[in-house]
């Protein structure tokens, strides 16, 4: 079971509740995506799917986990559509990714099992492969800039020090799973041909890091120990009684 917040407060135990879930999600989503898949082969048609593992996370479109992925990519626009900051940039920030990953689950990748792309899928491709380096720029950018942000009420402590290097690793991955991802893409475009298989690889790797991330914003770890908070509420009533 998850730790709960330090705070007794409903509103923000319901925020960090929410970041736990996009957390949860984002973390679940390729192994769920790829466990269905090959359990629908098994049961529907009797065999395993081929091939075992789809060559991206945006592939499963065209497979029975279709109505799991469009889901959890909308679910997860919802939780960034409504997720507050200390200021208006962040809930801009917010609404920007959550845009993004409508788009994602709106226009579809190419289809891994045509022979030719028509230009309809060809512009689709692009229209995604676009949303998609968006949003993982967009979520990289929460990472390592907003959520290294502190309260001006709250004191900075070790845990929140070790909080920041994770969000600032995760970010980092994103960046760097978000060009090669494009760079394949891109590629295999040009090229006329099905995406590398890598591609699921970084994908899954880009949001296991945007998971790992969230679900430490929202308190699932590293989260500052009771002692930690109490001192921090003593220093404040401290600094402000003097």
């Amino acid at each position: 079971m998850l730790p709960r917040s330090t705070s007794t407060n409903p509103v923000v135990l319901s925020y960090y509740t929410m970041l736990r879930m996009v957390g949860l999600l984002a973390l679940a989503l390729p192994f769920a995506l790829a466990t269905g898949s090959i359990l629908a082969g098994i049961l529907i048609s009797g065999h395993q799917p081929h091939p075992l593992l789809q060559r991206s996370i945006s592939d499963y479109y065209y497979t029975p986990m279709r109505d799991l992925y469009v889901g959890s990519l909308c679910a997860i626009a919802a939780f960034l559509a409504s997720s507050r900051g200390y200021d208006l940039r962040d809930e801009i920030t917010g609404y920007l990714a959550a845009v993004c990953a409508i788009g994602v689950a709106c226009f579809p990748s190419f289809n891994p099992r045509s022979t030719r792309f028509t230009q309809v899928e060809f512009v689709f491709g692009l229209v995604h492969t676009a949303f998609a380096a968006l949003m993982y720029l967009t979520l990289a950018y929460i990472c390592i800039f907003l959520f290294r942000k502190s309260s001006p009420q709250k004191t900075f402590t070790r845990r929140k020090q070790d909080r920041n290097r994770i969000y600032v690793a995760s970010g980092l991955i994103m960046v760097a799973c978000m060009i090669a991802m494009v760079s394949l893409t891109m590629l295999t475009t040009i090229e006329r041909r099905h995406p590398s298989h890598l591609l699921f690889w970084c994908e899954s790797l880009a949001l296991c890091a945007f998971g790992v991330a969230w679900l430490t914003k929202g308190e699932g770890f590293m989260r500052d120990k009771p002692h930690n908070h109490d001192h921090a509420v003593r220093h404040h009533r401290t600094a402000g009684s003097s």
